[in-house]
């Protein structure tokens, strides 16, 4: 089993930019240009690697090679987008790998990309790209192919070498563990769990009883051996369920305006560890939309227009204008799902404003909005 953590260092430590390993500082995939470019540097990297994986390690600066972290990002529908856009699409991980100094919202994204020895091409025009482009990397950069281009086995052997020396010990386990209870606080409860008795899950999670029933807030989840983050969750509401074979978490939404905020399932992710030593990850998403007063939300919208307008004009807040400010995220995530359709690109805009409020709370409540609308869309698809 490769532990991804070590296998991140030893390309950091291997080379620069190649033509089987990538690099980037962050990726967008909320705009099509940022799509469009993850799209080119999927297709180079399978086309020059044909017979083995390639890979795209995110958080890195590229200069320094000094690891900064992402943002934790659980998108199962990325291998969506890439079958959607590409002739011969190959099958891709995108996984969120946890570093000890990095903040604990914050990973190294690990983009692996598996070997299919097929030409991979753009199926429909895409941003600046048109349909039936091919790309090939070429030392460090991810370039149009040329005529008569043929697939080519050039580093299988390197790369095989490279995972080989990037598998797990039990030091590196045991180390593994430790690193997470360090990082978390005692009031998160951290602690240990395996599973048919070669998978090594840690999680933690701050314990809220209510009534009869026990939830949990900030839970993170590793899969130790891998050192491959599963789970994060800024929500302050996530039940947990725990049988032989499985880890269970249910994310609730808390949502409302004025007197009617309530918390709604978003959607319940099942870890199934099996016998033969792999595991799966599946979801289902839960969430129906609540519907408020039209009326209501559109004054809502409009007063959050004005606010926002005079945050772009550097005019003066009031402490009124500051609370609306504050409840951006929500007020904005529950106009978007209740039909306004610019309410997701506002939100965006807002997002430098909410970044830089003292209380950080809102600018963790818009990414989290952005998860939910993201999940939204994906699932109307």
């Amino acid at each position: 089993m490769i532990n991804k953590r070590l296998l991140i260092r030893n390309l950091l430590n291997h080379n620069d930019e190649n033509s089987f390993y990538d690099k980037k500082l962050k990726i967008d995939l909320d705009s099509k240009e940022g799509k469009a470019k993850f799209l080119k540097h999927i297709c180079a990297l399978s086309n020059s690697n044909p017979e083995n994986n390639s890979y795209i390690v995110i958080g890195v600066e590229d200069n320094s090679n000094r690891i900064v972290g992402v943002d934790f990002f659980d998108d199962s529908r990325i291998q969506d987008l890439i079958n959607s856009c590409l002739i011969n699409p190959p099958s891709i991980r995108y996984e969120n790998i946890s570093f000890p100094k990095l903040q604990r919202h914050k990973v190294v994204a690990l983009v692996t990309i598996l070997p299919i020895n097929k030409l991979t091409s753009l199926k429909k025009n895409y941003w600046k790209y048109t349909t039936g482009m091919a790309f090939f990397r070429k030392g460090s950069s991810s370039s149009p192919t040329q005529t008569g281009f043929v697939l080519k086995n050039s580093n299988k052997a390197l790369v095989e070498k490279l995972e080989k020396s990037s598998s797990n010990t039990l030091s590196l386990t045991l180390n593994g563990v430790f690193d997470f209870m360090e990082q978390h606080p005692k009031n998160l409860n951290p602690q240990y769990l395996v599973f048919k008795e070669s998978f090594v899950l840690c999680w933690a999670g701050e314990k809220q009883k209510e009534r009869n029933s026990i939830y949990y807030s900030r839970v993170d989840i590793e899969l130790i051996k891998e050192q491959v983050r599963l789970f994060y969750s800024a929500l302050d509401r996530v039940k947990i369920q725990i049988n032989e074979e499985s880890f269970i978490i249910t994310e609730y939404v808390f949502l409302g305006i004025f007197d009617t905020y309530q918390y709604y399932p978003l959607e319940k992710t099942v870890i199934h560890f099996k016998d033969n030593g792999k595991y799966h990850i599946s979801s289902l998403f839960l969430f129906e939309s609540p519907q408020f007063d039209s009326a209501h939300l559109q004054d809502i919208y409009t007063t959050n227009n004005s606010v926002l307008e005079k945050c772009l004009s550097a005019r003066k807040l009031s402490k009124a204008d500051e609370k609306t400010l504050q409840n951006f995220p929500t007020t904005y995530l529950i106009c978007s799902i209740n039909g306004f359709h610019k309410a997701k690109e506002k939100l965006i805009t807002a997002s430098p404003f909410l970044k830089n409020l003292i209380d950080k709370t809102a600018y963790i409540k818009y990414k989290e909005a952005l998860r939910v609308l993201r999940k939204i869309k994906y699932q109307n698809k």
